[in-house]
């Protein structure tokens, strides 16, 4: 069994309990993989004098090259033969051009899938009771490639639907945004029983409660019902509001507390899934780490210090997304969380303002220069 593949099989109770040994050899593995199959890699490491044998011990980890993930929009990284991907998922870009490309063999989505059990599993959110699924996020279809589309529409399988119904539908013209449907629904399925399950955009969510309170409508949703999101507000990043604001307006036009609102965080270049504790705070599972860089320098800064978010994981052999550096600025708290997860958990604080972050080999030797 390979190193990743055993890190992936951390048990439910333990994926918050960081396992450095394990991880490292996980991630010394899967960075040799792809220097050895992935020419294009293997050259932007090359440049760097970079060497995955040089990797002796966990710190070292700061020093694989953290591919920003603009380079994942302007080029192919993929390490295999066409023949032996699963799912080839792209992020949410609304053309096809300029979107990352990650692709998934078998075995990436089989640790993928184990993740994804022990996660919802410690979250509780696996249930055998009927759900309504309303989805601030695209219909499904067999052209739509976008990771976000995928995710959400795996989320309606965490417990048997009765109906679903998705605020972007696929019309002739193309996916069509429907929120005045979308809400003659949430006020139907209200009045009855059966618990509703909501997952998406934060901003078509907030566009749709920002219309309602504005008609002074206010709902109870039936007992049981939660309101997940994720996906970040991509180009309604202006119209985002705190947290603290976001939870209120669900409280006031739902009759949701926050305690019933989960958030998600991810990227189709890191496809880990992150999901928030009763305290809302993304904890940093065994299956993946976080390093914050100064915007600058690039230099890993230190705990409770603000910088660009560098995510890191050995789950996949199909692209190297072994580390990869986000436009999002965040800060990695160490302190402990009253919710008992032992690990650090990450705060997203918003994209940067970075233009073009390092697209191409030169900008990536950039990235190290300094350490």
């Amino acid at each position: 069994m390979s190193k990743a593949s055993s890190l992936f099989r951390t048990k439910k109770k333990n994926i918050y309990h960081l396992n450095d040994e394990a991880f490292f050899l996980a991630m010394k593995e899967d960075c040799q993989f792809h220097y050895r199959h992935n020419a294009q890699y293997k050259n932007l490491l090359d440049n760097l004098g970079f060497k995955p044998s040089s990797l002796t011990a966990f710190a070292d980890l700061k020093n694989i090259l953290p591919i920003p993930t603009l380079y994942f929009k302007h080029h192919d990284l993929l390490s295999l033969k066409k023949k032996r991907y699963l799912i080839k998922a792209t992020s949410s870009g609304t053309t096809g051009k300029n979107v990352s490309k990650v692709g998934l063999t078998i075995s990436d989505v089989y640790r993928g899938w184990k993740m994804v059990k022990n996660v919802f599993s410690y979250h509780r959110l696996w249930s055998f009771k009927f759900h309504r699924y309303m989805i601030f996020g695209y219909q499904p279809h067999r052209k739509n490639k976008r990771a976000i589309a995928k995710t959400a529409h795996g989320f309606t399988f965490l417990s048997p639907a009765i109906s679903k119904d998705y605020v972007l539908r696929r019309t002739k013209d193309g996916y069509q945004i429907d929120l005045d449907h979308f809400e003659q629904k949430l006020i139907a399925y209200a009045k009855g029983k059966i618990p509703i399950r909501t997952l998406g955009f934060p901003a078509y969510t907030y566009m749709l409660l920002k219309q309602m309170q504005a008609k002074g409508i206010k709902l109870k949703l039936p007992k049981g019902s939660i309101i997940t999101i994720g996906g970040g507000w991509k180009s309604f990043y202006k119209e985002r509001v705190d947290k603290e604001q976001f939870y209120a307006l669900v409280y006031e036009v739902l009759g949701v507390d926050d305690q019933h609102i989960y958030e998600f965080f991810g990227a189709v270049e890191h496809p880990i899934l992150y999901t928030d504790c009763r305290y809302h705070h993304f904890h940093i599972p065994n299956y993946a780490r976080v390093i914050i860089r100064d915007a600058e320098t690039f230099k890993p800064v230190k705990p409770g210090e603000v910088g660009l978010v560098n995510l890191l994981t050995p789950l996949c052999k199909g692209t190297p997304i072994v580390s990869v550096m986000t436009d999002d600025l965040g800060i990695l708290h160490s302190k402990r969380c009253p919710c008992g997860a032992p690990s650090s958990y990450l705060e997203i604080l918003g994209r940067s303002g970075v233009e073009d972050i390092k697209t191409c080999a030169a900008g990536a030797e950039e990235l190290l220069k300094g350490r």
